[in-house]
């Protein structure tokens, strides 16, 4: 299996346990993950995201072959063009996350357009998480609401050339992402991680929608465990084929990894 959205580091306001490398490894061992997309918790909340991603260059050195990592950046703090360039080409990340909301910024900026073009350009995917935790979760000091789904497929038909991960996403069959007639490219996957399986079966519904090679296997470790997704991915009826496409085959051809 691939998770495709996984964290690494220190987050400002909660604990987070196996935020490690070697933690989140020995995590992913005991629920049978292979390998996982990571980028820096820390990054969420720091002035300067590049920081975060150094920590996490650092931090994947020795786990190369279990840990993809993505960076974090904002379109809106200087010198991003610079820290794209490093992230791609000395630390080997394999896309971008971008938190509009954490770091104050719209993704209908232009300036945000530049960057998804600018990582695209170098082959590296996009991903979107839609919250990082439950509003009514967070600290004191923030109100973080999550991503609009319309303002992320407004990002998705405005930069066709790109690819798109919706991560940690709830609720989509009522936005353009999720229904047929949304009129946007196909240049976009959805993880699992918020879908639901029983309850208006929404993983279901996307698949109808989507088709199977555009959902992918995600828990959003280590800020929540592994099991709830495993069991939705246990409990989804469809045929195995379709569930191993979920479990790694769309995220190898997603990431551009040997075998996809």
């Amino acid at each position: 299996m691939i998770d495709v959205s996984a964290h690494l580091g220190h987050y400002a306001f909660r604990r987070l346990r196996h935020n490690t490398a070697a933690g989140l490894v020995r995590l992913m061992d005991r629920f049978g993950i292979s390998r996982a997309v990571v980028a820096s918790a820390a990054s969420i909340t720091y002035r300067n995201p590049q920081s975060g991603n150094e920590e996490v260059a650092s931090e994947v050195e020795a786990q190369r072959s279990r840990l993809i990592p993505f960076a974090v950046l904002s379109p809106v703090y200087a010198g991003w063009e610079d820290d794209l360039k490093i992230c791609s080409e000395q630390f080997g990340m394999r896309g971008v996350r971008l938190y509009p909301g954490w770091h104050n910024f719209k993704l209908s900026d232009p300036r945000c357009r530049d960057l998804v073009n600018a990582a695209a350009a170098r082959g590296m995917v996009v991903s979107i998480p839609v919250r990082v935790e439950d509003r009514r979760q967070q600290g004191w000091l923030v109100d973080i609401p999550d991503v609009d789904p319309d303002e992320i497929a407004g990002l998705i038909r405005a930069c066709p050339k790109a690819r798109f991960i919706v991560q940690n996403a709830g609720g989509l069959s009522g936005s353009a992402l999720g229904r047929k007639d949304g009129g946007l490219p196909e240049n976009y996957a959805v993880d699992l991680g918020r879908l639901s399986v029983e309850f208006g079966n929404e993983i279901g519904r996307l698949l109808t929608v989507l088709g199977e090679d555009r959902l992918l296997f995600g828990t959003g470790i280590p800020f929540h465990y592994p099991g709830p997704a495993l069991v939705k991915l246990e409990m989804l009826r469809a045929p195995d084929a379709v569930k191993e496409k979920i479990r790694s085959k769309n995220a190898e051809r997603w990431l551009g990894l040997a075998g996809g």
